[in-house]
């Protein structure tokens, strides 16, 4: 009972569809069974179903162990009402599936999610305007002039140009790297990144790359606390005080600061109730509707771990500030949680960690389209997520550095351009740039210790040196 690992690109939720129907199709037991004094052959009952293929989900790496028998019965009634199983009758489309005993058998034939279409991607080239580029609305021949006067010296220098002795003077605009460069260059360099990462050829089907905004990215990196959690600039955009302040209690407990109410038997069920009301109302998931895909490519990583964790890291880059905020306080919480051990059970029918993931799956990452596979990838994402939140919500540094390298060398190369007098009078030599400017130091080959490990030996004359 294998499932091949589906790999980071396009239409991942809707290969790992197909490739799980498939592998239940051919894989399943099918044997002969009686109900209501009739035989039926070649039939499974629910329960059956339900058992198989829990297994195969738990042990798949694109899944993990920790899918639940619940989310197996909600996949087989997906399975039902998409016509991958009928039940003995024939009858299907509903999702009316449930872990019993009843029997179901498959059609002669189980439809495939078919991989949707989109129009062809034109990569969009960043243009950065040119030293001798005009403004917009400007030309050569607008350029205002004065009247002048024409006597003998005036008449001599217009003879001149047009004879070609003197050189015609052309009217030169000087360009600055304005804010829209800068961050043009950051949406370009980071999406750049994510691309590399993934292996792809484009991230045309996984990302929609009009819909990035660089101003996004820019305020995920530079406008954060010192914990390294997002400060908004719209206050309206905070989470509610209740809700923060349930969140702190929680994380905190049973040392909570902002607790003055007296608590009460069950208390932080409800206060937890409370917190799981807020999120599971939000309009949108907090990965975003735009970039379940991506988020759900990079899913197709976590064999190499940290490989993963940067792909994750520059995609919640990409995430609305107020999003990524959102989303550093509920990881902090749902992870202080789940290592509390003074935390009593806020769920009678299951653990902490497997609460937390089931609570908020749905609210972290989901699609806007109807996805079959959408719990199980949700439930993957965050289990990962609550192992690894410290590194995956921080900034990537090397990222960080490139892209502050790569801006700064423009602006030394517009300044240069822009006041070439001034930059050869500051600069006359080489190694006077190099002190303002310091370029990227190569790594020095490291020193073979194994070398110096042994004394050092005196030269021994050999045969082939005697004379």
């Amino acid at each position: 009972m294998e499932h091949r690992i589906v790999g980071p690109g396009p239409y991942r939720a809707t290969r790992l569809w197909n490739e799980t129907v498939e592998l239940f199709r051919a894989k399943m037991p099918l044997r002969k069974h009686r109900c209501r004094f009739k035989s039926y052959e070649h039939c499974f009952t629910a329960a059956e179903a339900v058992d198989w293929l829990h297994e195969l989900l738990r042990c798949s790496q694109n899944f993990g162990p920790e899918v639940t028998r619940k989310q197996t019965v909600q996949l087989l009634k997906k399975f039902l009402k998409n016509h991958v199983i009928e039940d003995i009758k024939g009858k299907w489309g509903q999702e009316d599936f449930e872990d019993n005993r009843h029997l179901y058998r498959f059609p002669p034939s189980s439809p495939l999610k078919p991989y949707p279409k989109k129009p062809p991607y034109r990569k969009d080239v960043i243009k950065f305007p040119e030293w001798n580029d005009p403004p917009p609305g400007t030309s050569q021949e607008n350029i205002p002039v004065r009247p002048v006067v024409m006597n003998s010296e005036m008449w001599y220098k217009r003879h001149s140009i047009a004879i070609g002795e003197v050189p015609a003077c052309r009217l030169v605009h000087r360009r600055q790297l304005t804010e829209a460069n800068v961050e043009e260059i950051w949406k370009s360099m980071t999406l750049s990144y994510l691309q590399k990462i993934l292996g792809l050829d484009s991230l045309e089907e996984v990302l929609d790359i009009k819909l990035v905004n660089s101003k996004f990215i820019i305020h995920n990196v530079y406008s954060v606390s010192k914990q390294g959690v997002v400060i908004l600039d719209d206050k309206s955009k905070e989470l509610p005080h209740w809700v923060l302040s349930a969140m702190k209690c929680l994380a905190n407990w049973p040392n909570c600061s902002d607790l003055k109410q007296p608590t009460y038997l069950g208390f932080e069920k409800d206060v937890f109730k409370t917190i799981a009301d807020y999120y599971g109302h939000l309009k949108e998931p907090l990965l975003t509707f735009h970039l379940f895909d991506a988020f759900v490519s990079v899913l197709g990583l976590l064999q190499k771990e940290k490989v993963a964790v940067e792909a994750f890291q520059i995609c919640c880059l990409l995430l609305p500030p107020e999003n990524r905020r959102k989303l550093q306080l509920l990881m902090r919480m749902m992870a202080r949680i789940c290592l509390n051990k003074e935390m009593p059970p806020l769920c009678d029918g299951f653990g902490t960690r497997t609460l937390m993931v089931q609570t908020f799956s749905h609210c972290i990452l989901c699609s806007k389209d109807e996805v079959d596979l959408d719990e199980l990838l949700a439930a993957r994402l965050v289990t990962f997520l609550m192992d690894n939140y410290q590194q995956i919500l921080k900034v990537p540094l090397a990222l960080q550095t490139s892209i502050e390298e790569r801006v700064a060398h423009l602006r030394r190369v517009q300044f240069q351009k822009s006041y070439p007098e001034v930059y050869q009078e500051r600069f006359p030599t080489p190694e006077s740039e190099a002190l303002l400017f310091p370029e990227k130091r190569k790594p020095k080959p490291q020193l073979l210790m194994w070398a110096l490990k042994k004394p050092f030996q005196p030269f021994q004359r050999t045969r082939s040196f005697r004379m």
